[in-house]
């Protein structure tokens, strides 16, 4: 069977799966910098593996063993040529480059034969499986140009299946008195252990203060005040497994565990940013010292989707691109974090009514628009603060160098801490706040209704449910 015979669906799967590799790039695809990887009778045209950002005299070595293919069946191939399948490095300025040699040959198969990787310009040979022997064998690049690099496996066999191990080991070298160092964090990302380890000091500070806010104003500290506090706990304990994580990435190149501290507490901590984010915004234990039925079965939808938004931060971020399935995980993440986003605005919306409605309707009409006020900001605070995070950071990601990644994450920390500030100081336990005031009316109202249903749906839970306690 002639191999180009099937040129234009293969060049087509080709641009396909560099298109996906080069938005890969855009993602921390993984934190260790030595992996080993299970490639299991997979027959994808190119597959992802690792991007790193290298100086000069940076070292990208790939390690095959126990490495055999075979025949998919029904492939219109007659024989494999391990020869056409193998290893690269790609730059990322190298990627467009690719794809339109990719376009070029799926628009004119003709022109002169189906294109492979494996002889393109623009890709730096590593090894072919003609080269590995039965025992396996490592292979060794040394980087003379600084860029962030990607190593691909390319397959440029429709129809043929390769199952093998994989380790792949990247770093930079940092010459010492020693001779030189490994650092096995890319260069981008190289300042984060000290900027994690510092932002984390500085929670731990935000923490002691709001705790000792808290006792000072203790006839004022509600429940909710608690929930905050241990919102800023979870973050700092995050932040620090970030910090011993990468710190020991870049000496060792594995993170010994602290990626799992990592996942748990930023577990917690994700579930509780929003928890507080929607007990603020439907002014729980604020404007009313009781929690409506749409506001528990809100957070019966967010607390799930929390759950499995933190779930799939894990399969991401501990597979990688080299799984099947990598971009759909990728997807389905980016899908739940919208809805929850979106889910969480709607308690901050329904206060901004209800004040409406009672700033027309009551006499307390400046206390009234001092709520309102306070909550229409809070509103514009969680919508920039959300959109940023998740809009303009990607867009700042998608065209920063990568020698100034971690510039991302010093972005994302610093609109974090914003937004902490923000929130902590407007919803502070202080005595008699005009923004948070709860006048005897309302202490009665919630005292005497009980489970009682309003004209708008909402159900008043009694004082015993959800923790609720009336204010005296």
């Amino acid at each position: 069977m002639d191999l180009h015979s099937r040129a234009k669906p293969m060049d087509t799967a080709v641009a396909v799966a560099v298109a996906v590799v080069a938005a890969a790039l855009l993602v921390r695809v993984g934190d260790a910098d030595i992996t080993t990887t299970p490639i299991v009778s997979d027959a994808r045209p190119i597959i992802l593996f690792e991007e790193f950002g290298f100086t000069s005299g940076g070292k990208a070595a790939v390690s095959i063993s126990r490495a055999t293919w075979q025949l998919r069946p029904g492939s219109r191939l007659s024989s494999v040529d391990s020869s056409l399948m193998g290893f690269v490095l790609i730059a990322s300025a190298q990627f467009p480059g690719i794809n339109n040699q990719t376009q070029y040959y799926a628009a004119d198969p003709g022109g002169g034969g189906r294109f492979c990787v494996l002889t393109s310009d623009y890709a730096l040979p590593m090894l072919r499986l003609s080269d590995v022997p039965p025992g396996g064998v490592t292979t060794t690049v040394t980087i003379d140009y600084p860029d962030e690099y990607a190593v691909v496996f390319s397959n440029c066999q429709d129809g043929v299946e390769v199952t093998m191990d994989v380790r792949t080991e990247m770093y930079n070298v940092r010459r010492d008195a020693s001779g030189g160092t490994r650092d096995y964090l890319p260069v981008g990302l190289q300042p984060l252990p000290a900027i994690y380890a510092g932002v984390a000091v500085v929670y731990l500070a935000f923490l002691a203060g709001w705790v000792w806010a808290c006792v000072r104003q203790h006839a004022t500290t509600e429940r909710i005040h608690a929930v905050m506090g241990a919102l800023l706990l979870f973050k700092a304990l995050k932040l620090a497994c970030a910090a011993e994580s990468m710190w020991f990435i870049e000496r060792t190149g594995t993170s010994h565990g602290w990626d799992v501290a990592f996942y748990v507490f930023g577990f917690f901590k994700g579930i509780l940013l929003f928890i507080v984010i929607v007990l603020i915004g439907t002014g729980w234990s604020f404007l009313k010292p009781y929690l409506q039925e749409r506001v528990k079965s809100l957070l019966m939808v967010v607390i799930p989707l929390q759950v499995i938004e933190n779930l799939l931060l894990v399969v991401i971020g501990e597979t990688g691109p080299t799984r099947r399935g990598w971009v759909v995980w990728t997807r389905a993440f980016l899908l739940v974090d919208v809805i929850c986003c979106s889910a969480v605005i709607f308690p901050v919306i329904w206060s901004i009514r209800g004040l409406r409605e009672a700033f027309k309707t009551d006499g307390k009409a400046a206390r009234d628009l001092k709520k309102l006020t306070l909550f229409k900001r809070f509103y514009l605070v969680v919508v920039g603060y959300l959109y940023f995070t998740r809009i303009i950071v990607s867009a700042f990601l998608a065209v920063l160098n990568y020698k100034y990644r971690w510039g991302v994450d010093v972005a994302v920390e610093a609109a974090s801490f914003a937004f902490y500030l923000f929130v902590f100081y407007n919803f502070k336990p202080v005595e008699k706040n005009p923004y948070l005031y709860i006048g005897d009316d309302e202490k009665e109202a919630a005292r005497g209704r009980g489970h009682l249903e309003t004209d708008d749906g909402a159900l008043i839970l009694s004082s015993d449910s959800w923790g609720c306690r009336t204010i005296s």
